[in-house]
């Protein structure tokens, strides 16, 4: 088969959940496949250059994917205008476009309209009416067009059975084909721990959403009751860090509570997560967080908040790959201290953890994906 990706950021210049699911899938597949990878033009010299089997397409240069801690719509917009030429100059037996930020997913319709090609789209997570409380009475041209979009593709590959839900609640009821992320399971065993030693990591944007604000309260009250230093590595930048060292120095913890920022090698956040404990996730909107699926691998159980919009609960199995808690600091801190007092119940978690983490290698993953876009084609 001859397979498209398009999305506007390229891993490894942007790393993120959807970048490196996109990565990782089409590398794989290039095995077997003419893999395609339609982006931003990040890396030097000709727009068209081919990586580890995959052709990479730079449609347009980079653009700022945020401005002031939100989605940029016109660099969305922008790049869903010079994507469609680029696609146009090609044929693909399938056309997976990635639903967020939603206007390449419409260039990719335009192409299935014009040529032989088969769209379907991959969704990360249904806003629905949280546009409201994202863009306020505006919200509702971002929940039309979340609808629109969904309708666009007969087939639809929710990254989590959570997910499929949410798309079924808002009336999507047939094509939908979910494909979980993963992680290359063999590779991370390889990769050496760091020389550090925390109790709690976080790895992330540092952005309104995560709730690292409440990540650090756990440690401020969990380091008090424990009567000892909670030590805690905070991997991830973006619009909230300065305000959350400010928090730390408040809570007086920074003593305690490292700001690693971006961190460019991904051995190096790999060798971090392993050199801790816990893994915590305080976010309450996530689809299916690929930093847990790293955690599980590496044997770092995780800890994350029950909310009805968060899809990391379908990623943490409760007691036994970590735990699943209230949405309060009081709550993250008592799993904590659970964590860290009792050996036993952290070397069981631990072993849930790693076995979760080999069921989703990517390898397995990719034999789905195949079997997915055989069927649709």
């Amino acid at each position: 088969m001859k397979v498209a990706f398009l999305y506007d950021a390229v891993y490894p210049w942007e790393k993120g959940g959807a970048q490196k699911r996109i990565w990782e899938l089409a590398r794989r597949l290039a095995d077997t496949h003419d893999v395609h990878l339609y982006g931003m033009h990040y890396w030097d010299g000709p727009t068209v250059i081919e990586r580890e089997g995959v052709t990479l397409h730079g449609v347009c240069e980079p653009q700022e994917l945020y401005v002031e801690g939100r989605r940029s719509i016109p660099q969305a917009i922008y790049f869903a205008l010079r994507a469609l030429p680029a696609l146009l100059k090609e044929e693909f037996d399938i056309i997976d476009c990635q639903e967020f930020p939603y206007f390449p997913c419409f260039s990719a319709k335009v192409h299935e309209l014009i040529t032989s090609s088969t769209l379907v789209i991959t969704w990360y997570e249904v806003w629905d009416d949280y546009w409201y409380e994202y863009l306020g009475r505006k919200g509702i041209f971002g929940k039309i067009i979340e609808r629109t979009t969904l309708g666009l593709a007969d087939t639809v590959i929710p990254i989590s059975d959570y997910i499929a839900r949410d798309l079924r609640d808002i009336g999507r009821i047939e094509g939908l084909e979910t494909i979980e992320n993963g992680v290359d399971f063999d590779r991370l065993q390889e990769i050496p721990t760091e020389d550090t030693d925390w109790d709690v990591i976080y790895v992330g944007r540092l952005s309104e959403h995560k709730n690292v604000d409440m990540l650090l309260e756990a440690i401020d009250s969990a380091s008090s009751q424990l009567d000892s230093a909670v030590s805690c590595g905070i991997i991830g930048d973006g619009p909230e860090r300065e305000q959350l060292e400010e928090y730390a120095d408040k809570l007086d913890i920074d003593t305690h509570v490292d700001f690693l920022g971006f961190v460019e090698a991904d051995e190096a956040v790999i060798g971090n997560i392993k050199a801790a404990s816990v893994f915590v996730l305080p976010s309450t909107r996530e689809g299916f967080p690929n930093t847990i699926l790293e955690a599980n691998a590496c044997g770092v159980p995780t800890i994350v908040i029950d909310h009805e919009e968060n899809g990391s609960t379908a990623v943490v199995e409760d007691g036994v790959t970590g735990f699943i808690t209230e949405d309060s600091a009081e709550a993250i801190a008592e799993k904590l201290m659970r964590c860290l007092t009792d050996d036993a119940l952290l070397a069981e978690l631990s072993t849930g953890a790693t076995a979760f983490g080999r069921a989703h290698d990517w390898d397995v993953i990719v034999d789905e994906l195949e079997d997915v876009y055989s069927s649709v084609v």
